[in-house]
């Protein structure tokens, strides 16, 4: 073999151990990217951990304590509950805008039939409850039947329903303490009790009922979606709703139930704000709306509908709690959550894009 021919084999040999690594380091890449496709709530898990991590090594132990811990869950329980509402109509590559308004207003409802009008709690409370399904029912009726844009609708009836809100209740408040001493069972959610405290009642876990609700919650339309054939439907009107009507899928039923549910769910969230304030105001839950989304987005759920689990949305919402506090105890401007929050948006946002590439 002349020295040219050994030449070419030593520049042929390099070339293939090139390609093949570079085969090798792009098949990691994709199943890495294909894991992230398949669990979509890896993503927020992932950074839930971390951001526990970064905040417990650097303010200490006091972070790691049962107290801060169950602090966060009690502060995001009201937009936990609202952001699974918000994932079921995403999910359908639709959005919700009035599911803050819904909210208030199923609280007012309760309030005011409790207080104005002297019915039972239980009655009262069924009626708010009534209310936001009925409400979530009018938004999947305007889009499903009569084909109206979701962001359209739903901008329209938040302007609705909050202005019925304000008239409806007179923009009075029911005072914490009316409440607590005629209709205690409106604060229920907002009932404390104490896991692994000692016996004089100090230390340990405390945990809200309202808590408690959002995580059944969770847990509940999370084996709803992946192990019945409505969760499937959800998931394939999301994917593609001409392809899903195609294939015998009612899409009409499936994106009014998802709306309606919505809607019940957001009562719900409003019989829990009573609990977790203590009154029954009309200004209360303005920024629902805004943060249900940003837990939703950061929760790695696809603003295209279609993929995304509903665990990634509690995930996102206790980000955003490990956030608040983590900075607070630090000492540091408020202004610092917002400017992490809005850069977590984006790049959750960005990672999305890139795990959609894997089903292209």
């Amino acid at each position: 073999m002349s020295g040219s021919d050994n030449f070419e084999a030593v520049v042929r040999e390099r070339r293939t151990e090139a390609v093949a690594e570079f085969q090798q380091d792009r098949t990691l890449l994709h199943r890495f990217q294909h894991a992230l496709h398949v669990t979509p709530a890896l993503v927020p898990m992932i950074v839930l951990a971390a951001s526990i991590l970064l905040f417990g090594v650097v303010i200490g132990g006091r972070f790691f304590s049962a107290s801060s811990l169950t602090l966060i869950l009690q502060q995001v329980q009201i937009v936990g509950i609202v952001a699974a509402a918000q994932t079921l109509v995403i999910l359908t590559a639709g959005i919700d805008l009035s599911v803050g308004a819904i909210t208030v207003l199923s609280s007012v409802v309760m309030g005011q039939f409790a207080f104005r009008y002297g019915l039972p709690t239980e009655v009262a409370i069924l009626a708010g409850l009534t209310l936001g399904l009925l409400l979530g029912a009018m938004n999947g009726w305007l889009v499903a039947v009569m084909k109206l844009p979701p962001f359209i609708v739903t901008l329209g009836t938040w302007q609705i329903i909050l202005a019925a809100n304000y008239l409806y209740s007179r923009n009075e408040t029911i005072r914490a303490q009316e409440i607590a001493a005629e209709a205690p069972l409106l604060q229920f959610f907002g009932r404390t009790f104490r896991i692994g405290a000692d016996e004089a009642g100090r230390g340990g876990a405390t945990f809200t009922y309202g808590v408690i609700f959002m995580i059944l919650l969770v847990l509940l339309l999370a084996y709803a979606l992946r192990h019945t054939a409505w969760g499937r439907h959800v998931y394939a009107v999301g994917d593609d709703p001409e392809a899903a009507q195609l294939s015998g899928v009612n899409v009409r039923r499936t994106l009014i139930s998802v709306y309606a549910l919505s809607g019940l769910i957001c009562a719900f969230a409003g019989w829990a704000l009573i609990g977790r304030i203590g009154s029954v105001s009309p200004t209360s839950g303005a920024e629902l709306n805004i943060q249900s989304i940003t837990a939703v987005v950061i929760g790695g759920i696809s603003l295209f509908g279609g993929r995304g689990s509903i665990l990634g949305a509690l995930c996102g919402a206790l980000i955003v709690g490990v956030f608040s506090l983590g900075l607070r105890l630090m000492g540091a401007d408020a202004q610092w959550t917002f400017l992490f929050i809005g850069v977590l948006i984006i790049v959750a946002v960005a990672v999305d894009q890139w795990i959609r590439k894997v089903a292209a």
